[in-house]
């Protein structure tokens, strides 16, 4: 039985390809796009005030340096959540549980980080090694663990996505199923676990969009100790 919960999150094939691809090409295109009129329509002026003020907000703590990265940080904002929220939908995939899909994302980015902070200033990127006045003993003690600290990173940054979005999913699932088996014998019962996962979904969409902005977010962190 718990075989059927995570079935949910196995990549989908069809005629031999993996649906992901298309998961992960859609968003861009359901996205609206500027026309060439003066005039935008509702929904193109609220989508451009949402990027500009994310884009502030994130660029803020940054100095010049790092606004170079406000295409790209605000560009993976914009597709995290919409492949995020699409995936509360039914009968669609979430690439985002993927584990390797995450990591693919993490890793790279979290090395250009760490490679920009080694060749702009290598003195203070080596330094965050070793906090400031250290005693001597515990120098090769913290040593160790801060860079252990620093290699986890893009590990935490892949687990967290993946990890809260499946827990979510598959928690929906589980209530979504209780509601089925309760409605036969207990009705009352399931219109009120009903209730429940109705609210779970609202979570799940928050919670969704929450963590496309809690991953750029440490992206922004690491790019800043770097710039």
């Amino acid at each position: 039985m718990m075989a059927n919960f995570f079935s949910q999150f196995e990549s989908p094939y069809f005629l031999g390809i993996p649906l992901i691809a298309i998961a992960i090409a859609l968003p861009p295109m359901l996205l609206p796009t500027p026309s060439p009129h003066w005039m935008n329509n509702r929904l193109i002026t609220a989508q451009t005030w949402f990027v500009n003020q994310f884009t502030k907000q994130l660029m803020m703590p940054l100095n010049m340096g790092g606004h170079k990265w406000a295409l790209l940080l605000t560009s993976l904002m914009m597709f995290l959540i919409t492949i995020n929220v699409l995936g509360l939908l039914p009968y669609t995939f979430t690439p985002t549980t993927q584990l390797s899909l995450n990591m693919g994302f993490a890793v790279p980015l979290w090395l250009a980080t760490v490679i920009i902070g080694m060749r702009n200033q290598p003195t203070i990127a080596l330094g965050h090694l070793l906090p400031e006045g250290t005693p001597i003993p515990l120098i090769p003690v913290l040593i160790i663990i801060e860079t252990i600290s620093l290699l986890i990173r893009p590990l935490a940054l892949g687990v967290r996505l993946t990890a809260n979005l499946t827990a979510g999913h598959l928690l929906i699932q589980l209530i979504a199923t209780a509601v089925f088996v309760l409605m036969p014998m207990m009705p009352t019962v399931a219109i009120l676990t009903a209730a429940v996962l109705f609210l779970l979904t609202l979570l799940e969409v928050a919670v969704a969009m929450i963590q496309a902005y809690v991953f750029v977010l440490l992206l922004s962190l690491y790019l800043q100790e770097n710039v």
